[in-house]
C-alpha cells in the first residue's frame, strides 16, 4: 500500500507537521514549563495553549480534545480551555474537492452522481462534508479527507507522547502509557474511511429494531479509504431543543440513551465521541422523535468481559457486595488492588454509576453545568491518587470515560428528567457473557470488522 499510496505515512510530509505544530505550540509549551517552576501556573497559559492548537487544522485538535475530556489528566484550567476546542475548521476550495474526488473515484467522478454540491456543508478535524444526490435520487453525505492526512496522524501522535512523557515526570502518581496507546490506536482508525462504513453498518444492524435512533445507510459503491458515503439525514441541533418542553427534552434523551448503551449491551460497541455535533434531532409530524446517529470514526470494539465488568460493579455497588466489585476492577485489568485504592474507584464508579443507581425519575446531577460534569469528583479522585502513588489506567478506560461524561453532559444541556435506573435495567436484562459473544461474533462478522482480542 505504501508503495502506490501517495499519502502513506511520508516523512517530509511529518517533517512539515512537526515544524507546523512545533512553532504553534512550543512557545507556549516552555512558558508553562517556566510557570509550573514558578508555582504560576494558571489560565492564561491554558488559554494559550488554546489558541495555539485551535489554529491547527487536524488531528492534534482531536487529541487537545480527547485529552480535556480524560478525567484527572489535565489541571482543570486547561481541561476547560481545550473543552472549547471545535472540529471546525476553514473548508478547502472547489479546485481541491475536484481534485480529492478525482483521486478517489476516478477523473469520470461526477458522472456518478445526478448531483454534488462543491461547497461543503460542514468542515471538521479530518474531513469535509457535502451534500450530494445519488444517481437513483438518494440524498448523501460525502465525507472526504484531507490530504496528507495519515502523515500529520503520526507527527501528531508522536508529540502526544512527549506531553504524556513530560505529564509522568511531573505527576508519578498516573501511569499514562496506557492512555497514549489507546488514543493513538483510535486515532489512526478514524483515517480508515473504509472501517467507519463498516461501523456504519455494525450500528445500522444493532439499532435496526430501534425507532427513536435512526442510522444512515452505507454507499459502499461510492467510498474508499478516503471516502465516506452515507445517506443524509435530515435533523436539527439538540441545542436547539433545550428550552423544549420536558417531555419533548426527555425523549430526546431517552433515544440518546438507547443510541449509546443498547449497542454496548447487545454487541460491546460504544460510540465513543460524545461531540454535539454528531447528532442531530429528527422529526416527525412536526414534533422531534428521536436522533440521527451521524459519525461513526471513534467506535470502541470491546471484549465482552469488559461489559460483564461493567454490569458486575453496576450490581456489586447497588447490593454492596464487595466481592462483586473487586472482580469488576481485575477483570477490567487494574493491577495491585488494595482496600484504599478500591475506595478510590469506588468515587469515580458511584458517580459515573450515580444515575443507574436510584429508581427515581431525576436528572443526572443536580445543579452542575455541563462543561462541569465530573469535574469535582475527578479532582477529588486526582488528590487521593497523588498521596497514594503510581496507578495504571487500563486502555478501554479512555473513551468508555469519555463516553460516559459525554452522555452526561448531553443529559444536562437537555436538563432531562428520566428514570434512568429502570432503562439500564431493561439493556441488561437477562444480561449473560456467553449470549453477548455469540450476538457480538455474528455483528461483527456481517459488517466484516475484526473481532475484539
Amino acid at each position: 500500500m505504501a508503495e502506490t499510496d501517495r499519502e502513506a505515512n511520508r516523512f517530509s510530509a511529518r517533517a512539515s507537521r512537526y515544524a507546523r505544530v512545533g512553532a504553534n505550540v512550543g512557545g507556549v509549551a516552555a512558558r508553562m514549563a517556566g510557570a509550573r517552576l514558578f508555582g504560576k501556573e494558571g489560565t492564561t497559559n491554558a488559554a494559550a495553549l488554546a489558541q495555539a492548537l485551535g489554529g491547527l487544522k487536524g488531528p492534534i485538535m482531536k487529541v487537545a480534545q480527547l485529552l480535556a475530556t480524560v478525567p484527572d489528566l489535565l489541571p482543570p484550567e486547561y481541561a476547560a480551555e481545550l473543552q472549547k476546542l471545535q472540529a471546525d475548521a476553514p473548508p478547502m476550495g472547489a479546485a481541491f474537492v475536484k481534485r480529492r474526488m478525482m483521486a478517489e473515484l476516478g477523473p469520470d467522478w461526477q458522472s456518478r452522481f445526478a448531483g454534488f454540491d462543491l461547497k461543503p456543508s460542514a468542515a471538521a478535524s479530518l474531513g469535509q462534508v457535502h451534500r450530494a444526490v445519488s444517481k437513483a435520487g438518494a440524498q448523501l453525505a460525502c465525507k472526504l479527507q484531507y490530504p496528507d492526512m495519515q502523515s500529520a496522524v503520526e507527527a501528531d501522535l508522536k508529540q502526544l507522547e512527549v506531553a504524556f512523557a513530560l505529564h509522568r515526570r511531573m505527576n508519578s502518581w498516573l501511569d499514562t502509557r496506557e492512555i497514549a496507546k489507546e488514543i493513538g490506536a483510535r486515532v489512526r482508525e478514524e483515517l480508515d474511511y473504509a472501517r467507519e462504513a463498516k461501523h456504519a453498518a455494525l450500528y445500522g444492524a444493532v439499532l435496526r429494531d430501534i425507532d427513536a435512533v435512526r442510522v444512515p445507510d452505507v454507499h459502499t459503491d461510492l467510498s474508499t479509504r478516503r471516502l465516506l458515503t452515507l445517506g443524509w439525514l435530515d435533523g436539527d441541533r439538540i441545542l436547539g431543543f433545550a428550552e423544549s418542553p420536558v417531555e419533548i427534552r426527555n425523549r430526546i434523551a431517552q433515544a440518546m440513551f438507547k443510541a449509546w448503551w443498547h449497542p454496548f449491551s447487545r454487541a460491546a460497541v460504544i460510540h465513543g465521541d460524545p461531540h454535539l455535533g454528531n447528532y442531530t434531532v429528527f422529526s416527525e409530524g412536526g414534533e422531534p422523535q428521536g436522533i440521527n446517529l451521524l459519525d461513526y470514526g471513534c467506535v470502541r470494539i470491546f471484549h465482552p468481559r469488559f461489559v460483564g465488568g461493567v454490569v458486575d460493579l453496576y450490581r456489586g455497588i447497588l447490593t454492596n457486595d464487595e466481592a462483586r466489585i473487586v472482580h469488576a476492577y481485575e477483570v477490567w485489568g487494574f493491577k495491585n488492588l488494595n482496600r484504599e485504592l478500591i475506595d478510590i474507584l469506588n468515587i469515580w464508579a458511584r458517580f459515573i454509576y450515580g444515575p443507574l443507581l436510584e429508581d427515581r425519575t431525576r436528572t443526572v446531577a443536580d445543579g452542575v453545568k455541563p462543561g462541569e460534569y465530573g469535574r469535582r469528583q475527578a479532582f477529588e479522585v486526582h488528590q487521593a491518587l497523588k498521596e497514594r502513588g503510581p496507578v495504571t489506567v487500563p486502555q478501554e478506560f479512555v473513551f468508555m470515560d469519555r463516553a460516559a461524561v459525554g452522555l452526561g453532559a448531553v443529559f444536562l444541556h437537555l436538563r432531562s428528567e428520566l428514570n434512568y435506573h429502570r432503562l439500564f435495567e431493561a439493556e441488561i436484562e437477562h444480561f449473560s457473557l456467553d449470549a453477548l459473544a455469540e450476538r457480538q461474533h455474528v455483528a461483527l462478522a456481517a459488517a466484516g470488522l475484526p473481532q475484539p482480542a
